[in-house]
Order: C-alpha cells, then structure tokens, then sequence
C-alpha cells in the first residue's frame, strides 16, 4: 500500500505521523481549525502534516478525494438514507456493526451484479424471468391462433373427434 486516501475524522498529528513513518503517502481531508497551530517542538508532526496539506492541494489529492466522495461517501448516505440505515431497534455494538456489514453487501451485492450482468437490482432477476415467460407464452399463444386450424386438419382422427375439437 503506497497510498492512503481519507476523511477529516481521522485527521490527527499522530495518524499523519505514523502514515509517513510507513513511507505512505497520506490524502487526508484537514478539519476546519480556527486559530494558528503551535509547532514547538513538533518538527516531525509537522512536516506529515504541512506534507499532506501539500498532497490534497494538488490536481492528484483532488483527484482522489473526488474519486473516495463517489466510490464511498455517496453509497454509504445511499445505504443509510435510503436503505434506512439511520435508525436501528437493535441493542450493542458487535449487533449493529452485524447488521451494517450485512446490509452493505447486500448493496455491494448489487453493484456487482449490475457490472456484471447489467441487470438493475438483485429483485430484477425476477422481474426478467416473469417477462420472459410472459413474452414466451404470448408467442406461443399467437402461434396456436395462427395454426390450430391447419394442424386440427392434418390430424388423422375421424370426425367425432374434430367436431369436438372444433367446439
């Protein structure tokens, strides 16, 4: 991993210093901050951060930080707006996070699917059978119209049995 790409919540002298004792390039969105900050004896501290203030600035940071806002940012105020992930009934950590991660592969579940094989959402797939079948059986029911006369005609039974065919 050569690169990190994330958001001002984890903005920290300590994150940015700990990312460039690795030798990885930090993208890290800054907080707003009111006020100057007091470098004093924090050299290292504040070349990650002087540093990755530099990175973000540029047409590269910019870049990538346009790419995580629609790559994560959109699906997770999707999942959480739409899917109606805001609220929960469910008690305890571990259970909400169970939750959460089951309801974004659920999501993922269906962006592959769509890269995949074109189809809208997981529902879809059914949606496409029941047409299918319906498109199947309309033309099954034009070909019985069009030819039911021609095949009863051909058929080798005697005339009882094409009366009440016929009726």
């Amino acid at each position: 991993m050569d690169e990190v790409v994330m958001d001002k919540g984890y903005h920290s002298n300590e994150t940015l210093t700990q990312l460039g004792r690795m030798a990885i390039r930090s993208y890290v969105s800054e907080p707003d901050r009111k006020g100057k900050r007091h470098w004093q004896g924090k050299a290292e501290e504040q070349r990650a951060v002087y540093g990755n203030r530099r990175r973000i600035k540029g047409k590269r940071g910019k870049a990538l930080m346009r790419q995580r806002g629609e790559l994560l940012e959109r699906p997770f105020a999707h999942c959480y707006d739409t899917g109606g992930m805001r609220r929960t009934h469910l008690r305890g950590h571990p259970k909400i996070l169970k939750r959460l991660l089951i309801h974004v592969a659920g999501f993922n579940l269906g962006l592959a699917m769509r890269s995949l094989y074109g189809i809208g959402k997981p529902r879809a797939l059914q949606d496409i059978v029941a047409a299918l079948s319906d498109r199947l059986l309309s033309v099954f029911r034009t070909l019985w119209k069009c030819c039911a006369d021609r095949w009863r005609s051909l058929l080798p039974f005697d005339a009882r049995v094409r009366s009440a065919l016929a009726a």
